[in-house]
């Protein structure tokens, strides 16, 4: 069975880096066709997608996240990480990673869009303050 989880920092200061793992057990990341998304959740608000890395490698980012996101993946370990840089309060949140397919189309540039999300990870809640 497919579990995926979460490790990183519970906390992180304002201005500094969140960098978040998610490790994949019995699947591997760059064989099979799906797409390995990061989705947050902040207190009181509703899921968030952030990001995914695809099996091929390609990255895609939502565009209200994609100046500080970035997304790559370590094959020999099956993880793929989550590093969002210059974070503030508002971006605490419960971060989640999950597996999925979904819809690439370009019009001009690459973009994708989640069809489903059918594994999940626990999340992982990620509090930014001094």
């Amino acid at each position: 069975q497919v579990q995926l989880q979460e490790s990183g920092p519970g906390l992180v200061k304002p201005s500094q880096t969140l960098s978040l793992t998610c490790t994949v057990f019995d699947d591997s990341i760059p064989t099979n066709v799906y797409y390995w998304s990061w989705i947050r959740q902040p207190p009181g608000k509703g899921l968030e997608w952030m990001g995914a890395i695809a099996y091929s490698g390609s990255t895609y980012y939502s565009p209200s996240l994609k100046s500080r996101t970035s997304i790559s993946r370590e094959t020999s370990k099956n993880q793929f990480t989550l590093q969002l840089s210059s974070v503030t309060p508002e971006d605490t949140a419960v971060y989640y990673c999950a597996r999925g397919e979904g819809q690439t189309y370009y019009t001009g540039s690459y973009h994708y869009t989640v069809r489903y999300l059918d594994v999940w990870g626990q999340g992982t809640l990620v509090t930014v303050s001094s």
